[in-house]
């Protein structure tokens, strides 16, 4: 462990897992902006230490005893304001830490509702929220009798997995078996929060989310994320883009919070996914945590709104600055490997503006697979591009642009012989 002494005589936060550097490292980067940082992490810190004071490596921050113990040993050296997480995996844990520890967060049976998803659809049901019909499912059989009764198309999914990992449309009764161990397999690796699947509606229509920040209660609507999916019928993310005062916030900002209200979500930033059907606007599920996908670094160039400092503000009991300060637009693109195999080449083409950021998500030998795993959600990317623009139409334009100056060649993996 390292220690430093703050740079200002304050409590600190304590963050619960930092993810990977390239999607995660600006949601530290700005919560070390207002707060000294103390973090619990799974391995020794590599990238994470010029924003943190103070940190614990624990095994397994799941483990509520350990994390407890790393807390306590964290609070006997520093005074803690707050504690927060943007890990999905980390929801429960950290809601149920910050109420042991006396602090502000949602109480755990919120976060529990938002992590377990069949848990979440019972309470959008008793609320009277238009959300996607939903059965929890422990066998074959009874996904084929679910879909049945809800009929067909369906989707089936983990109760509490993230990533759109064993995420699948089924289309027949012929699809169910391969569709049923997709999500088996990846029901084995979900956390502990929700046993076995979900055999879910499917909605048709654009899929959005709502960026929301509730502080004691009180819900703002901050920006709606365009969604772009593939790889059907698995529902991985292909782009998001944000654009300043989008025209259908204001459509669906009332029923992203009263999705959050009947989860019983009181303080935090939340990601609300939803289905624009011909029925109107339905809810999918929640997320009680930032958005993936740098959707709150889109949020911020596109608006001005700095999500990881409104929710470092509101972990440490203080209300918010959600003030606009742009009105542009901006996106992100995922980049794909041609097919599995080995990485023998890859290459960018040097931009044209200074509005653009890539990473690239794999090197020369890795092996990388373009079809969707039960276990990891970002295997299949091999990098991401970030741009901004004045406009939708010159933001998607840039982001194309940029996609298309990056190649990359892989060794096909060897056909097995039968």
């Amino acid at each position: 462990m390292r220690h430093t002494t703050p740079s200002a005589t304050r409590d600190l936060l304590l963050i619960i897992g930092s993810g990977p550097a390239p999607m995660q490292q600006y949601l530290l980067e700005r919560a070390a902006a207002d707060y000294p940082l103390l973090l619990i992490e799974d391995q020794p810190l590599t990238w994470q230490r010029p924003y943190v004071v103070d940190h614990e490596v624990v095994a397994d921050p799941t483990d509520p005893v350990a994390l407890c113990a790393a807390a306590d040993a964290l609070a006997a050296r520093w005074p803690l304001a707050g504690v927060l997480t943007w890990s999905e995996n980390h929801v429960l844990s950290t809601a149920r830490l910050a109420e042991r520890l006396g602090l502000s967060g949602n109480p755990p049976r919120a976060a529990l509702a938002a992590r377990d998803k069949a848990l979440g659809q019972q309470c959008f049901a008793a609320a009277g929220v238009p959300a996607a019909a939903s059965t929890w499912v422990h066998s074959l059989d009874a996904a084929a009798s679910a879909a049945e009764r809800v009929g067909y198309p369906v989707v089936l999914k983990p109760a509490s997995h993230t990533g759109s990992i064993g995420v699948t449309r089924v289309d027949t009764i012929g699809d169910l078996p391969r569709s049923w161990d997709i999500a088996t397999a990846a029901v084995a690796h979900q956390g502990p929060e929700g046993q076995g699947a979900l055999l879910q509606e499917y909605l048709d229509g654009p899929e959005v989310s709502v960026e929301t920040v509730t502080y004691q209660g009180t819900t703002t609507a901050v920006a709606l994320t365009r969604k772009t999916l593939g790889f059907a019928p698995h529902f991985l993310a292909t782009a998001h883009s944000v654009t300043a005062e989008d025209p259908l916030l204001q459509t669906v900002a009332p029923l992203a919070a009263q999705a959050l209200k009947a989860l019983g979500i009181t303080d935090g930033v939340s990601h609300v996914e939803m289905r624009f059907t011909v029925t109107g606007p339905r809810v999918i599920e929640v997320n009680a945590r930032l958005a993936g996908d740098r959707i709150g670094d889109l949020v911020l160039r596109a608006t001005g709104v700095d999500l990881p400092r409104a929710a470092a503000a509101i972990a440490c009991g203080n209300a918010p600055d959600l003030q606009p300060t742009k009105r542009c637009s901006a996106a992100i693109g995922m980049l794909y490997p041609p097919a599995d195999g080995v990485v023998t080449t890859r290459h960018l083409t040097p931009g044209s503006t200074d509005e653009e950021e890539f990473h690239w998500l794999c090197d020369i030998g890795d092996h990388v697979t373009r079809t969707p795993s039960t276990t990891t959600p970002n295997n299949t990317r091999a990098g991401f591009a970030i741009v901004t623009g004045p406009t939708v139409g010159q933001a998607q334009q840039r982001l194309a642009d940029a996609l298309a100056r990056a190649e990359i060649e892989v060794q096909p993996a060897a056909t097995p012989v039968a």
